[in-house]
């Protein structure tokens, strides 16, 4: 399974320059390209934030599991805990702030 999807995975990245390579016309170029920042903006930030999701949910469950393993040092795994977890809501949050910057 993991193969089949690194496969599709490598095709599509070798195929996306071929499939963007001819450009569009003069006419319609600030419309179709306003529209692919929207777009990409939009997976951008659902990417960020369900990745975001799932890195802090790791981290609560291997705090919780390592205060639960070792309580007297649960005081230090919080702090490291609330750290890490600012860390990765900082990505999320740095992708916001791009999509802001980016699409006007």
């Amino acid at each position: 399974m993991t193969k089949r999807l690194l496969v599709m995975l490598a095709l599509m990245l070798l195929a996306s320059p071929m499939i963007f390579a001819q450009g569009a016309p003069a006419s319609q170029g600030s419309a179709v390209n306003g529209q692919w920042v929207v777009l990409s903006a939009g997976f951008a930030m659902a990417l960020a934030s369900s990745l975001c999701g799932l890195a802090q949910g790791k981290a609560i469950a291997s705090a919780v599991e390592g205060m639960a393993r070792n309580p007297g040092a649960a005081g230090a795994i919080q702090t490291a805990m609330l750290i890490g977890l600012a860390f990765i809501e900082s990505l999320s949050l740095y992708v916001l702030i791009i999509i802001f910057l980016k699409v006007k």
